[in-house]
């Protein structure tokens, strides 16, 4: 079987991200928040014609980060002989192919340069910043946590992930001969 899966990284951090809420007409509303510069990476593997997702936190990024991630994202997805895995992904430093180690099954696309709007992963951040918008989190831990656990719940609605990530032209599952 061939299939393919888009990735990409979100930085979440102890600055806030601030909407727009409903107050009562003549009330300030109140989003507290006080900014700080520690970081969280969330990085996702989506099959937009599956709803398939696969999820992962860290507290950086490098080459060395990615390849590790790569292979668990591998592992995890049963890539290899039997199942080969396109993945599409941007041009950013670490996902360069010099020095990168590529799992068995893995076949890295590249996105033309400034295309955001052609990575299917990059339309799910919205969903990701739910839990956390509008709030203040004293610790990298508390942030973390509230991210899993909408991770976790994001991995197990497929049918969410996939129309929100789902574009018209993205191709379906093939089987290979």
């Amino acid at each position: 079987m061939i299939e393919a899966f888009a990735t990409d990284e979100h930085r979440l951090g102890l600055k806030p991200i601030v909407r727009r809420i409903w107050a009562p007409r003549g009330k300030r509303p109140i989003a507290p928040g006080h900014h700080r510069f520690e970081w969280l990476y969330v990085t996702a593997f989506v099959s937009p014609s599956t709803g398939d997702s696969f999820w992962y936190l860290t507290d950086s990024v490098s080459k060395r980060w990615f390849a590790a991630v790569l292979a668990l994202f591998a592992k995890e997805a049963g890539a290899g002989p039997e199942r080969i895995i396109i993945l599409v992904l941007d041009n950013a430093g670490w996902h360069t192919e010099e020095g990168l180690a590529v799992p068995e099954g893995i076949r890295l696309l590249y996105l033309p340069p400034y295309t955001p709007e052609l990575q299917p992963a990059e339309t799910l951040w919205s969903h990701v910043d739910e839990p956390i918008v509008n709030r203040h989190f004293e610790t990298l831990a508390e942030l973390d946590a509230a991210v899993a656990r909408q991770c976790v719940t994001l991995s197990v609605d497929t049918q969410r992930v996939k129309s929100q990530a789902g574009f018209h032209w993205w191709p379906e599952c093939a089987q290979s001969s």
